[in-house]
Parts: C-alpha cells; structure tokens; sequence
C-alpha cells in the first residue's frame, strides 16, 4: 500500500486553491492527482483536517462483535461447539452469516479456546 502524502503537502495545496487556484491547476502545480487535490480541499472544509487518516486495520470485526452475548453464551452451553456449529448458529438464530474462520478470529481475540482433557486419551 502506498503511503500518504505528507501534511505539508497537503496543506500547500489547500492554500493554494484557497487563494484563487482551482483544484486541476493545484494538482497540477504539485504532482498530485486532481483527485486528491478535491479529497483534501473537501476534507478539510468539512472538518478542518489536513491529517492523513489511518490507513489499513480491520476494518470487518464490528460486524461478529455484535453477537458477543449471543456467541459467548452458545460456548457456555456447550463447551465443545466447533466453528462450523457456532457458526450455523449465528446463521440460524441471529440471521447473520459469518465463514467459520470469521468465528475462530473472533474467538483468537477473546482468548476462547477449548482444551481436551487428558482423561479422554487414545486408547492404548
């Protein structure tokens, strides 16, 4: 992924186009695209920010978060659900579909994991 332009960058063709230059000429004057130049005039009319915002990050998570209660108290009742369970479930009583590693990711994050007991060896 490329990284942002740099804040003074930015803030060179903000006052630029504030001073009369329309957007194209700004881009232009500055090696940036024209596309850019109107992203960062319109940001920063909106909020006053010249910043680059933060780029990469999970972006999906909110989405399975949601069923926190739901998810966590399937697991209490039954222990032993696998993912492709706790996912059928979701699908059946939340109506959300969720790819069972969506689940394992979700559970990774909690720390949930589900140890087998030495008691239930292989048999010899």
């Amino acid at each position: 992924m490329a990284k942002p332009l740099s804040e003074d960058l930015r803030v060179r063709i903000i006052r630029a186009v504030e001073s009369g230059l329309s957007r194209r000429a700004a881009a232009e004057r500055f090696g940036v695209s024209p596309a850019s130049a109107v992203r960062f005039v319109q940001e920063w009319r909106a909020s006053g920010a010249t910043k680059a915002k933060q780029q990469g990050g999970d972006q999906r998570s909110l989405r399975i978060e949601e069923h926190h209660v739901a998810i966590m108290s399937a697991i209490e009742a039954k222990p032993d659900m696998t993912l492709v369970e706790i996912a059928e479930m979701l699908a059946g009583e939340c109506g959300a579909s969720f790819a069972p590693s969506s689940v394992w990711r979700f559970l990774d994050r909690h720390g949930v994991t589900f140890k087998k007991k030495r008691a239930r060896r292989r048999a010899e």
